[in-house]
């Protein structure tokens, strides 16, 4: 969420910022800011008086007037009608504020001053590129789907029985080709200094609102029809939820944590988008990444966590490369993003694998999520308590990743050669 005061002091900057992102209008939050803050000054002006009375009526009485008499009734009367009008004003300033509110939470995080201008994905910027794609193009090669159903590892007429379109159910070496994923994942960005975290798969209303998925993105997420239960669209929202209303100490970050879980979409919106295979899927594994830290690292901690993830695509030995998202195309939360796009050879063409982003304290902001600098020290005299930054990235997308490796290992004979990280954890070298 963005700044109020932000945009009260700076309201044509901030204006100007969301205006490469696309039409947002701020006059109506300002006028109720103003409203709110005249509502303040007098509530503030009325508990000073109050207080003033308060103070009067007891120095009079110390000196010597008479408690019951008209001097102090007046003032006791005096103080009775500010009473009064300070229980009207708290509900109007609370109104005003659950007002604002509900204005600041659709709008989307500001650009960082380094992303590139543009209105659409075509004028996103590719930054670089991983291995050798064009070795790997063959007319002959199948799309992951087919090869899966072929080898009998994939089954998707079966995910629809029992559950509907853009499900699947993985079978044998299927399975096990995604758990040794998600194992090496796991154990690769644990030796990076990640703590695993397994979480909950469900989350309420205030955990999505915190990382920008509510209100905006409500029809995206799978709801109980009975509890204020969602089911996680990553799990990007209960990890950074973990230190939700919390205060870290400074030498406690930056923290880094990975996890691994079911992911949920209901990918509105995307009928007749990659509806074959397992890109875009209803329920799909994903391990993620994230970081809480300092304001004055989180480029260089972004930088750090896109080589993360671009680490288990060198390992796997998948050609890639890494896309810088234009204004226009920019997440909600995100101030700036890289995406990771993994080669598929059956289509000719990149598809995203990873979406790695700094959203700077606009997460940290609407999940209250504040650091205190160390005491005593002479360079940080801070004060009270700033926000913390957040980032997050995919380390990977498991099924998308299965799809790149089915595809870019296909043997002529119709066989799958097993990456080398992969064969220790299935303990075979071709499927």
């Amino acid at each position: 969420m963005l700044d109020i005061k932000l945009i009260r002091e700076n309201s044509q900057e901030i204006q100007q910022r969301l205006n490469r992102r696309g039409n947002y209008d701020l006059e109506a939050i300002l006028e109720l800011d103003e409203k709110r803050r005249e509502l303040e000054q007098q509530r503030i002006q009325l508990e000073t008086r109050s207080n003033e009375i308060g103070k009067l009526v007891g120095e009079k009485i110390k000196s010597g007037t008479d408690p019951k008499g008209p001097e102090i009734q007046a003032l006791r009367e005096e103080g009775q009608q500010i009473k009064s009008q300070l229980s009207d004003l708290e509900p109007q300033e609370k109104d005003l504020e659950s007002q604002i509110t509900s204005l600041l939470l659709p709008l989307p995080n500001l650009p960082s001053d380094t992303t590139p201008e543009g209105k659409s994905e075509a004028e996103n910027v590719e930054v670089r590129r991983w291995g050798d794609e064009y070795k790997l193009q063959n007319a002959e090669i199948l799309p992951h789907w087919e090869i899966g159903e072929k080898l009998g590892i994939l089954n998707f007429e079966r995910g629809v029985k029992i559950a509907q379109s853009r499900f699947v159910s993985l079978v044998g070496a299927g399975a096990a080709l995604e758990r040794a994923l998600v194992q090496f994942m796991l154990d690769t960005h644990t030796a990076n200094g990640y703590l695993e975290v397994i979480p909950p798969l469900l989350v309420n209303s205030i955990s999505l609102t915190a990382t920008g998925q509510l209100p905006k993105f409500a029809e995206e997420s799978f709801k109980c029809a009975d509890d204020d239960l969602w089911l996680i669209p990553t799990s990007e929202v209960p990890v950074v939820n973990l230190y939700r209303d919390e205060i870290l100490e400074s030498e406690q970050l930056p923290i880094y944590h990975c996890s691994f879980t079911p992911c949920f979409r209901r990918e509105a919106g995307s009928y007749g988008k990659d509806t074959r295979g397992l890109i875009r899927l209803h329920q799909f594994n994903k391990v993620e990444l994230v970081k809480l830290v300092h304001p004055e690292t989180s480029e260089l901690e972004h930088e750090k966590l896109v080589a993360d993830a671009e680490g288990i695509l060198q390992a796997l030995k998948l050609p890639y490369r890494v896309i810088e998202l234009c204004t226009g195309d920019l997440g909600f939360a995100a101030a700036k993003c890289y995406d990771l796009e993994v080669w598929l050879p059956s289509a000719g063409t990149y598809r995203e694998i990873s979406s790695c982003s700094n959203v700077k304290d606009f997460q940290a902001r609407r999940a209250n999520i504040r650091f205190r600098e160390a005491k005593g020290d002479p360079k940080k005299k801070k004060k009270k308590t700033e926000f913390v930054h957040a980032l997050n990235g995919s380390g990977l997308a498991v099924g998308r990743t299965m799809a790149a490796v089915l595809e870019n290992y296909q043997q002529p004979d119709g066989s799958v050669k097993v990456p080398e990280v992969l064969q220790p954890y299935l303990g075979r070298e071709v499927l």
